[in-house]
């Protein structure tokens, strides 16, 4: 893969991170060998590099001890966060008082993931291994088949072109984590998503009714559903997704996965 894709891959994976999760105030993923230093749009170059500095000292010394996974710095006011993804290196940023299990579990999904799936567009054949397909010589046509009449395009016709070209706006996709939904009285066919959400999709399909949505996780399995808007104010603007137990054995995850949502719209 072309190293400008990769990184552009990667900085808007960042800037979806921090934009799901309020409590990183700023993110950046770098290598060792400095081949890759990619930051969110929020966090200045400078102060990444200064960072980036500091980083290759402590790793220099980590490795004489065998390396390491993940550590934290805690400050006065924020922690500093770092865990080691292969050959890269992912540094977050957030306020003390930020609950640390819940990025721990935006961070640990979002980013290898996208990782893992550059790795294997990366590693993907480029060139087809099919044998190049006959070219069948074009026949000219005959005196009688050039003369044909050109039928005329009826009124109904051009109609149903306008039609088409109406479409409705492609459905925008966005990456929630799963959180548990139960109850006596809860409906085991609907999940529960942002109000905010469904208010912004009701307004880009012309106050259109968002019954259903759909749901891919990122090993490819989907399902279609009901949704309404979340109860419980906790989880407002958090990026969650409430899901009950029937769905999530469905799609093959649970709670704390990343899973891609869409408005179904017919």
């Amino acid at each position: 893969m072309d190293t400008e894709l990769y990184s552009f891959a990667l900085k808007n994976a960042l800037n979806e991170m921090v934009n799901a999760c309020q409590g990183i105030t700023s993110a950046f993923i770098f290598k060792k060998d400095r081949e890759l230093i990619i930051g969110d749009e929020k966090t200045p170059e400078k102060t990444i590099m200064r960072a980036v500095d500091l980083f290759d000292s402590i790793l220099e010394k980590a490795e004489a001890i065998g390396g390491f996974k993940c550590t934290a710095i805690n400050g006065s006011m924020n922690r500093l966060n770092v865990s080691r993804m292969g050959d890269f290196y992912l540094v977050t940023t957030t306020p003390t008082q930020v609950d640390i299990n819940y990025v721990n579990t935006l961070t640990n999904v979002l980013i290898p993931t996208v990782l893992k799936i550059l790795e294997k567009i990366h590693s993907a054949p480029t060139k087809s291994t099919q044998p190049p397909m006959e070219i069948e010589p074009e026949i000219p046509k005959t005196e009688k088949q050039v003369e044909e009449p050109i039928q005329e395009i009826t009124t109904e016709e051009k109609t149903e072109t306008i039609k088409h070209e109406n479409l409705l706006p492609e459905p925008p996709v966005s990456q929630l984590i799963v959180e548990n939904l139960g109850g006596l009285l809860v409906p085991s066919d609907t999940v529960r998503i942002d109000s905010v959400m469904l208010t912004q999709w009701k307004e880009l399909y012309k106050d259109k009714e968002i019954a259903e949505v759909e749901i891919e996780t990122f090993d490819g399995k989907s399902t279609r559903c009901k949704v309404k808007p979340i109860k419980d104010a906790k989880y407002e603007g958090k990026g969650i997704i409430q899901m009950p137990e029937k769905i999530q054995l469905t799609l093959e995850i649970k709670k704390g996965e990343l899973v891609r949502v869409k408005p179904a719209i017919e």
